[in-house]
């Protein structure tokens, strides 16, 4: 079976393609409900919990600026350039995700390099196991983080939060037999208002002190971590959540394609996100004893039911993000033999990416249920979630990119294996790369 050829124009990566701009627009929607709810709803917990629960942290503006300066770069360096611009170019015949990522990398190897074949499919399983894990644990976190801001309107609420969240996390897996197309566009316009109001609240309190701003200088971040030393993985734990959902935006591209995930990041995803994250710092800086709810506290008092029942439909979508991914993955798994074969339902008659799998959306609601009664709130579910995302990220094969420019070996073609660079072969024919 010849290997995977990639280009950047390949049809595949972009399914379901449409000459009509409203079709592709309804993509770009749909992705919004389905890619980025895990990362969108980042913003309610992720700057929070770096200043709490023993971190080391303290609410003053040097602190501050070191976390929101380490924050932005781990959005940009991560989920910008590592997933957007780079691993997105990597789908194994339109299917992303670590096993589509190892699949390629294996490939090259042609019969060759045993123990390599062994080390990246062991590096997949790995990743594998460990998003199935961010896949339980953000279901539980995102909801109980948007319900838990009812303490914030009244402290009397606070004995109904874990029931209501069971309530809303039940029917949003009975929701998933309806499919991803259905799911999308219940779910879209609701992200789309999300990240608007997200980057309102933000630059509102980013207008008021604009000074924050100065956390892009990545002295800021060195600063930090200079000064905290060792002590700063206590913090790293936490801020690692505002890049939650990177690797299931990269394991719904089969879903959607490339290019709307592409377009729906950078145009709305992103910049709400960070005006967001720095309209919080700001707010911190004026406001230390707002940290404990910085997210609900960017808006008067009269709004804050408002904005958590729109924080509440944003986390429900956030668990949607994880729970397709999943799908998405158990499917390859299964094709590769480290699964046994079971029911996959196709969801949708002209996008094959599409699926619904019960038996793993049932274990997958068995052990989000288990979280939300044994921990009880989101934040005693914040180092383990911090954990599980860290190792999923980490655990993604590292494919040799190799830019033209980089060596004379291979020349001409705009991305493949390198001989020079790495040990496989350069030959267009053999390189799942060429």
């Amino acid at each position: 079976m010849a290997p995977a050829t990639l280009t950047p124009s390949s049809v595949a990566a972009d399914a379901p393609a449409t000459p009509h701009n409203k079709a592709a627009a309804g993509l770009i929607v749909g992705a919004l409900g389905v890619v980025f709810g895990d990362i969108g709803t980042s913003p309610i917990y992720a700057l929070r919990e770096s200043f709490l629960h023993g971190t080391g942290m303290a609410t003053t503006p040097a602190h501050v600026l070191g976390v929101l300066s380490v924050l932005f770069w781990a959005v940009t360096l991560t989920v910008t350039i590592k997933y957007v611009t780079l691993i997105m170019r990597a789908d194994n015949k339109g299917e992303g995700g670590v096993l589509a990522l190892a699949t390629l990398a294996t490939h090259g190897l042609n019969g060759k390099g045993r123990h390599v074949r062994r080390a990246i499919t062991l590096l997949a399983v790995v990743g594998l196991a460990l998003f199935y894990g961010d896949a339980i644990i953000t279901p539980a976190i995102s909801v109980m983080s948007a319900v838990e801001g009812l303490s914030a309107v009244a402290p009397a609420f606070t004995p109904f939060v874990v029931p209501l969240a069971l309530l809303i996390l039940v029917g949003l897996f009975i929701l998933q037999s309806r499919g991803t197309a259905d799911v999308g566009r219940l779910f879209g316009p609701v992200m789309l208002l999300w990240f608007i109001v997200l980057g309102v609240l933000g630059l509102w309190q980013v207008a008021k002190h604009p000074a924050v701003l100065l956390a892009v200088n990545p002295i800021y971040a060195y600063r930090i971590i200079a000064d905290q030393g060792l002590g700063i993985f206590w913090a790293f734990g936490s801020i690692v959540l505002a890049v939650t959902g990177a690797e299931a935006l990269y394991a719904d591209m089969g879903h959607f394609g490339r290019k709307p995930i592409r377009l729906a990041w950078l145009g709305l995803v992103m910049p709400g996100l960070l005006l967001n994250y720095f309209g919080q710092g700001a707010l911190i800086i004026t406001s230390p004893e707002d940290v404990h709810q910085v997210f609900f506290a960017l808006v008067p008092q009269d709004y804050i039911i408002g904005l958590v029942v729109l924080s509440t439909l944003a986390t429900v979508i956030a668990s949607q993000a994880v729970i397709t991914g999943v799908f998405s993955l158990t499917r390859q798994a299964i094709q590769l033999g480290y699964l046994p074969r079971m029911e996959i339902q196709h969801t949708s008659e002209t996008a094959i990416g599409q699926i619904y799998i019960p038996r793993v959306n049932w274990l997958l609601m068995g052990g989000v249920i288990a979280l939300v009664v044994g921990f009880g709130s989101s934040g005693a579910l914040a180092g383990a979630y911090g954990l599980a995302v860290t190792g999923a990220m980490l655990s993604t094969p590292r494919l040799p990119w190799r830019w033209r420019s980089w060596c004379g070996a291979g020349r001409g073609r705009s991305l493949s294996w390198c001989s020079t660079c790495w040990p496989f072969p350069t030959s267009p024919s053999s390189s799942p790369m060429a």
